[in-house]
């Protein structure tokens, strides 16, 4: 944008000047012709760089308001993968198996107690001394639906894979597996920042998709987890998200 204002106002600087040549240099006759041109140009050119400078700011302010609506369908689908981690040991890799998990997959509720108990065998080899050890029992006190835990009475898990404002009904891009030689499950949904804004100048956007900044949403596409490393946040700033999570 910096470049454009400044290519802008030398223009319009050399019009000026050129203006004020005309004036000292061009007969009389033909000089009002000229110089109402020149304060026509130079109303253009003043327009054009009002017009790149409020069309970014317009963009930026789009753009934010899209992504905060984008990035609760990413929340909801990163707080669904990390329960089907907890229940299944795994990450799911499409979400027709992760909306019928939630429906129908249940949380244990557990209780850890410490416990003594009589070691027999040390007990035998200390010639009939009586001989304990510690130990940590776990019992199941009860189940709890996933469902009900995450999400409450709202049934909005079931749309959580659409994009939301897209022209054609675009999903998010889901992947989940482990990372290469390591036994640790990993997963990713991201949709490309050219979806969310597909209505939106495309110089705009593709300087949008190329952002590495620390009050950004870097790189080309708005996601939660990574394929390449243990990772189950966003990639957008604490700018992003509501209060409470800050």
């Amino acid at each position: 944008m910096l470049t454009a204002i400044l290519t802008v106002v030398g223009l319009i600087i050399l019009t000026v000047g050129i203006v004020w040549l005309i004036d000292k240099f061009v007969p009389k006759k033909i000089k009002p012709i000229l110089n109402l041109l020149l304060w026509v140009l130079i109303i253009f050119l003043g327009y054009l760089t009002f017009d790149s400078v409020y069309g970014e700011i317009k963009f930026n302010q789009l753009k934010e308001k899209r992504y905060k609506i984008v990035i609760e369908n990413l929340k909801d689908i990163r707080d669904a993968q990390l329960a089907h981690r907890t229940v299944t040991g795994k990450f799911s890799d499409n979400f027709d198996g992760l909306v019928k998990f939630i429906d129908t997959a249940k949380f244990t509720i557990t209780q850890r107690r410490d416990s003594t108990i009589v070691d027999e065998e040390l007990t035998k080899r200390y010639g009939g001394v009586e001989t304990t050890r510690d130990i940590v029992i776990i019992d199941t006190l009860g189940f709890v639906p996933v469902k009900d835990s995450i999400f409450g009475a709202d049934n909005r898990y079931k749309t959580m894979m659409n994009v939301p404002g897209t022209k054609n009904g675009e999903k998010f891009k889901l992947n989940a597996g482990k990372l290469p030689d390591e036994d640790i499950a990993v997963f990713e949904a991201s949709v490309d920042k050219s979806i969310i804004l597909h209505d939106q100048n495309k110089n705009l956007v593709n300087k949008e998709k190329q952002v590495v900044a620390v009050d950004g949403v870097n790189g080309p596409t708005l996601k939660v987890g990574s394929m390449t490393e243990v990772y189950t946040k966003g990639n957008w700033p604490k700018s992003f998200n509501s209060k409470k999570e800050d």
